[in-house]
């Protein structure tokens, strides 16, 4: 897969957020986003994951068929998007099934994020960090070549933290691509980085326009 963004810009609420963010990646690339809370970076995810359209800008992605870059990319975000009243397994089985292209197996994929003795429990039940390590194990249990992830090392602890760089390390020698915001080292060797300035404010006129 390859992905290309071109002077992209992003506005909320009659604000500009960022403008003029350029990239491109290839297979096996990897891309820190950093920047202060509030420059943006959420929102470049946001919208490379379809959740926000751009202000601004183009983004290409080619070597992937007919897919869009939605259907091509997992996204964790600051939430870890599970049913609380579901089993860990169960909330893995359902990612699953809706995102399609099966890897690993629901246990499989928390015995990698030393979790398989969770399977069967609800995720209402576990800490704030193993529910962090079962929304991370989605990114093993269907092959997608875009990781993006948002903060990923939120809640874990040092070991935890190992796995993860082992498992993106694994994903990108396999040609796959991986986005993360953060505001610390991921041990992505190799990485780009990518940092967001804050843009300047937007002038009045255009505020008002924006809601006219």
């Amino acid at each position: 897969m390859r992905l290309s963004v071109d002077n992209l810009a992003c506005r909320r609420s009659g604000r500009r957020i960022f403008a003029n963010l350029s990239f491109a990646l290839g297979p096996g690339d990897a891309l820190a986003v950093t920047g202060r809370n509030g420059a943006g970076k959420s929102s470049l995810l946001a919208i490379l994951s379809g959740r926000l359209r751009p202000d601004a800008g183009r983004i290409d992605v080619a070597e992937v068929g007919e897919a869009s870059l939605p259907e091509c990319l997992h996204a964790v975000g600051h939430r870890d998007g599970l049913k609380s009243s579901l089993t860990a397994g169960e909330n893995l089985l359902f990612a699953q099934r809706i995102l399609g292209a099966p890897r690993l197996a629901p246990r499989d994929a928390l015995e990698r994020l030393g979790l398989g003795h969770a399977h069967d429990l609800p995720v209402a039940y576990l800490s704030a960090g193993q529910r962090r390590r079962v929304a991370l194990a989605r990114l093993l249990v269907c092959a997608r070549p875009l990781w993006l992830l948002d903060e990923p090392t939120a809640a874990l602890d040092t070991a935890s933290q190992a796995v993860l760089a082992e498992l993106m390390a694994g994903h990108r020698e396999g040609g796959g691509l991986v986005i993360a915001a953060t505001h610390q080292a991921l041990g992505l060797a190799d990485a780009a980085e990518l940092r967001i300035e804050a843009a300047a404010a937007a002038p009045m006129a255009d505020i008002l326009e924006e809601w006219a």
